[in-house]
């Protein structure tokens, strides 16, 4: 490996370390509507997406569910441990990985095109959505149209808001940190 190589692993350690960590300090921060509450969280998984493509921007979610299923409370509402990353919503948490290696591959793939990038956010929220309402249905026992209800009806015009956010901003911030060296064009 050349300096260089180093240099570029450090910057990437360093970027997907910062995506975890803003993943920590938004995710608590909700507001409950019912057996989910709206976050921040899917916002930062979605700019993890941006600057850090597939691989990285996955595995600072993989990072930030480690932290919460050990017990920090990074979670919605300031809670943490196995048990809220293995109950009804946990899937919700699970399906972020999915998320960003989706919105990330789109990133990658459309070379940072916002809107087709954003349409790839918008399909890693759509798995994301199936997998907690999969879970969901699952743990609780009730029926499709209700977890849709409950669980992603409420939620759309957020995320959409979301997915539009992070294609504006994360745009923005991934050619920024491409120009510095900090991220490079496939992660």
């Amino acid at each position: 490996m050349t300096m260089k190589d180093h240099k570029q692993a450090t910057s990437h350690l360093t970027v997907t370390a910062l995506m975890a960590a803003a993943m920590c300090i938004l995710g608590p921060l909700s507001v409950p509507i019912g057996a989910i509450p709206i976050s921040l969280t899917n916002l930062v998984v979605c700019l993890a997406a941006w600057m850090l493509g597939p691989r990285l921007g996955a595995a600072s979610v993989g990072v930030y569910l480690v932290l919460g299923a050990v017990g920090l409370p990074v979670f919605s509402g300031y809670a943490g441990g196995l048990a809220k990353l293995l109950g009804p919503t946990g899937g919700y948490l699970i399906g972020f990985v999915a998320q960003a290696a989706i919105g990330g591959w789109a990133v990658e793939r459309s070379h940072g095109h916002p809107v087709w990038s954003g349409l790839g956010m918008a399909a890693g929220i759509a798995v994301s959505y199936a997998f907690g309402t999969a879970w969901f249905i699952v743990q609780m026992g009730c029926t499709l149209p209700y977890a849709l209800g409950v669980c992603v009806l409420p939620f759309l015009p957020f995320d959409l808001a979301k997915v539009i956010l992070s294609s504006a901003v994360g745009s923005v911030i991934r050619e920024r940190l491409l120009r510095a060296g900090l991220i490079g064009r496939n992660l």
